[in-house]
């Protein structure tokens, strides 16, 4: 099924949000207008309804009087029709026989309502519409009967309805420049901010100013800072990268073109064999650097979030790299020893190989012959643990922070390294969210290498 895409690539969300208030504004103020109209023609028909019952019962009163007067003066109870001035309401008087007595001026004298009938009523008269009410008085002798044009009450609720248009056509535009105003305002925010993002380099990566944004825009602006933050360290990272690997690489890289200018001078083969061999030596020294440099910028400055960790059994990955390490210590006449035991954890499979092997290659370099290095892992107060021991010279207590950072060594290192294998132990221990722990090695001397997971669940082999 095709999605429904309500927005267009490049829609304008002040345009939208001007489109969607002011279409809002002008459905609630029509609606609100309509109900108004209507519920004020319905109270003014009821007015219009309760005064002219009104007038037809005080006609009728006084009508009801002067015919007891008649009558009290020894006259007749009923009189010739007499017309009176009337221009709006209009009102025949009849008696119980039928018979006109009264009206006003311009009342037909056709009765507006046929027969003895009481209350409102609507009739049709010469082609007019009238409103109608007609009473009886106490004895049932007089009937009065009051008629109204309904076009007077057209015209009036006309007039309020134009009056009623005329104040919504006036208010919707004063909504509009409000609502307008409000909008532009509220973005004016935005565009700060965006000219301020633009406003950056790459080399001036400074934070956006948060002052006097909104709330609702506040989330959006400190993950722009995060991400400039990232971005700043990542250039630093990458600057001090390029500055530490052209400095490292000098040194390897020097050596041999040294050893090829003593090798086309060298006077016999011996010295030649010698120089090839130092040749060799270097080449190796600037391939595992290499080697080293790119298992670090792999890593750096930000490990790569699109292999999830798995949860795995330290001790059966460890078992199964053992015999090529074992046979790689017997060859530099080392011990290496493994204590294995069950250590559930969530890894990276391959980035805990290139721990191991910073590790082990650490601890086979600097050990030297006869001595012994342990390999371990466990767990320990409900968190895994891989371990590392050697029985080599060890790292002194105040220099084992610093061994962490690229490119250290120390300085009676007898060994050829990079300076980065503990500094790539970091960066993966830090993918992983565990802690290093250095700590003094075998025999009373060497160093112990310790990785401490977090707690990843239950210790046993999910089923």
């Amino acid at each position: 099924m095709m999605r429904l895409r309500l927005f267009h690539a490049g829609w304008s969300l002040r345009r939208t949000l001007l489109a969607v208030l002011l279409a809002l504004t002008v459905s609630v103020w029509g609606f609100s207008a309509i109900v108004v109209y209507f519920e004020a023609d319905q109270e003014s028909q009821e007015l219009f309804d309760q005064s002219l019952a009104e007038t037809a019962q005080l006609l009728l009163a006084l009508a009801d009087h002067e015919i007891e007067e008649r009558i009290a003066m020894g006259g007749h109870d009923s009189a010739p029709v007499k017309n009176a001035h009337g221009e709006y309401l209009l009102f025949q008087m009849w008696d119980n026989t039928g018979r006109l007595l009264y009206k006003n001026q311009g009342a037909p004298d056709q009765p507006f309502v046929a027969g003895s009938a009481s209350g409102f009523g609507d009739t049709v008269i010469d082609g007019k519409s009238w409103r109608t009410y007609a009473a009886w008085n106490a004895d049932r002798r007089l009937q009065i009967q009051v008629g109204e044009p309904g076009s007077h009450r057209k015209q009036i609720s006309a007039r309020f309805a134009w009056k009623l248009l005329l104040f919504v056509l006036v208010v919707i535009p004063m909504m509009a420049l409000a609502i307008w105003w409000i909008i532009n305002r509220a973005f004016r925010t935005l565009q700060l901010s965006a000219t301020d993002v633009a406003r950056h380099t790459p080399t001036d990566l400074y934070e956006v100013s948060l002052e006097g944004v909104p709330s609702e825009v506040r989330p959006l602006l400190e993950a722009i800072n995060r991400l400039i933050g990232r971005m700043r360290s990542t250039l630093e990272h990458e600057q001090r990268f390029t500055a530490d690997a052209a400095h490292e690489l000098r040194t390897p890289l020097a050596a041999i073109k040294t050893n090829l200018q003593v090798i086309q001078r060298a006077r016999n083969d011996g010295e030649r064999d010698e120089f090839i061999a130092a040749l060799g030596v270097s080449v190796d020294r600037a391939t595992r650097l290499v080697g080293q440099l790119m298992a670090l910028s792999r890593l750096d400055p930000q490990y790569d979030n699109q292999h999830l960790p798995v949860r795995l059994d330290l001790a059966e990955l460890l078992a199964a790299q053992l015999p090529d390490w074992v046979a790689q210590a017997d060859r530099l006449q080392l011990h290496l020893s493994a204590q294995l035991e069950p250590a559930w954890c969530l890894i990276h499979h391959d980035s805990l190989f290139i721990l191991l092997r910073n590790l082990l290659e650490n601890a086979l370099r600097y050990t030297p012959p006869g001595g012994v290095i342990r390999l371990a892992c466990g767990v320990s107060d409900g968190a895994a643990y891989l371990s590392v021991a050697d029985s080599g010279p060890g790292i002194p207590v105040e220099m084992r922070e610093r061994v962490f950072d690229r490119f250290v060594r120390l300085a009676d290192a007898g060994k050829p390294g990079s300076g980065l294998g503990l500094s790539i132990v970091k960066r993966i221990a830090e993918a992983h969210g565990a802690h290093l722990l250095l700590t003094d090695g075998l025999q009373g001397t060497g160093l112990t290498v310790t990785v401490i997971f977090p707690h990843s669940g239950e210790d046993h082999e999910l089923a």
